[in-house]
């Protein structure tokens, strides 16, 4: 897998995370929680949820201006994403990388006590700590009243400057996750498309082997 493809996506599951997000009563902005409160509530109604979404990376000093489309499929503790060309197929155990440009599969488990490990699982309480929170500007885009919410780090060595989560007023739906850090990197997440408790293949989060005749298996554990 390409370095690059390697990056997004592990930017692309850090930022998904804010999607589902579970806060704790550390906040220092009663509103900004009450709202965030809100939008834990509504994710955890849903028996899943699938996202079309788009990603961009920006940098101006860089003169780096990015933009990819992905999408990804979530529940319980389980999730399929599609993102530059690679899926990603966790099935609550294992994760499944799947990259047909190297005709080449990597399985790995997955340590639920490993805290740099990324899973459904974690996506409620992944921001319970570390955060400080406050609300932010609102913004009106395509006709939807959009609500921020500013998460800063209180750890002075996250290279994060701040996180913002944008929500939509009327839904109660996240609408997108803006990430910037120290250096001026930016990258956001906008939702395209939000769909919930669709109809879903009963091997929708199974890897199937047999579908890859050709590629190489890299197992990892």
């Amino acid at each position: 897998m390409r370095l690059q493809h390697k990056i997004g996506v592990k930017m692309v599951m850090g930022l998904l995370v804010a999607f589902f997000i579970g806060f704790s009563t550390q906040a220092q902005d009663k509103k900004a929680k009450d709202l965030l409160d809100k939008v834990t509530a509504k994710v955890k109604s849903y028996n899943n949820i699938t996202i079309d979404f788009k990603y961009s990376l920006n940098n101006a000093k860089e003169n780096i201006n990015q933009d990819s489309k992905g999408t990804v499929v979530m529940k319980g503790n389980q999730y399929v994403l599609n993102f530059m060309g690679i899926t990603k197929i966790f099935d609550g155990k294992k994760n499944y990388t799947i990259v047909p440009e190297d005709e080449e599969i990597t399985i790995s488990n997955v340590d639920e006590k490993d805290d740099s490990a990324i899973t459904p699982s974690k996506m409620l309480t992944f921001f319970n700590t570390g955060y400080k929170f406050t609300m932010d500007i609102v913004q009106t885009v395509g006709g939807k009243k959009i609500q921020y919410v500013k998460l800063t780090p209180t750890n002075a060595k996250d290279q994060r400057k701040e996180i913002l989560v944008g929500i939509d007023t009327k839904t109660n739906n996240l609408y997108n996750v803006i990430e910037i850090a120290k250096k001026g990197t930016k990258t956001t997440l906008t939702v395209n498309s939000f769909k919930t408790n669709q109809s879903l293949p009963k091997n929708q989060f199974t890897f199937v082997a047999s579908k890859y005749p050709n590629y190489y298996i890299n197992k990892l554990d």
